[in-house]
């Protein structure tokens, strides 16, 4: 059996998005027709869901809801904030932080929520997120 794949915000937000890129649209269409298990980080729908709000986007919200009720939705718990502060620390430490030390940091919560799991990340933002986890651009993912 392979990895569940976790969905980072920008996948995400390409998952919920009402007029889908024809590619990625086709590319997750056959992902659902799969056994994959896909998984949505709380920490994802909320980079997602504060956007929409902002933005008095409902049908967004609608749409991010709807996912989170077909697909496993993984809540933060004080686990994976435990390591997402050591990953943190560890990645200042070696003087590459994935943020400004005065944000939270999605990127390590999002990295600790894989571990927490062992996922495959989805992502676009292989830089930062493949220095704590295994990840995969979804235009490389062959479902």
């Amino acid at each position: 059996m392979t990895k569940p794949l976790l969905f980072d915000a920008g996948i995400l937000g390409m998952a919920s998005h009402p007029r889908k890129n024809l590619d990625f649209a086709i590319w997750f269409d056959q992902l659902l027709g799969t056994d994959t298990f896909v998984v949505i980080s709380e920490v994802a729908d909320y980079e997602i869901r504060r956007e929409l709000l902002r933005a008095s986007k409902p049908a967004g919200i609608t749409r991010l809801d709807q996912l989170k009720e077909n697909l496993f939705y993984l809540p933060i718990s004080t686990s994976i904030m435990l390591r997402a502060a050591q990953l943190w620390a560890e990645a200042r430490n070696q003087g590459k932080p994935t943020a400004d030390r005065r944000e939270l940091d999605c990127d390590v919560i999002l990295a600790a929520s894989a571990l927490e799991i062992d996922a495959l990340v989805i992502t676009d933002n292989i830089g930062h997120l493949s220095r704590f986890v295994e990840t995969k651009r979804w235009s490389e993912f062959v479902p």
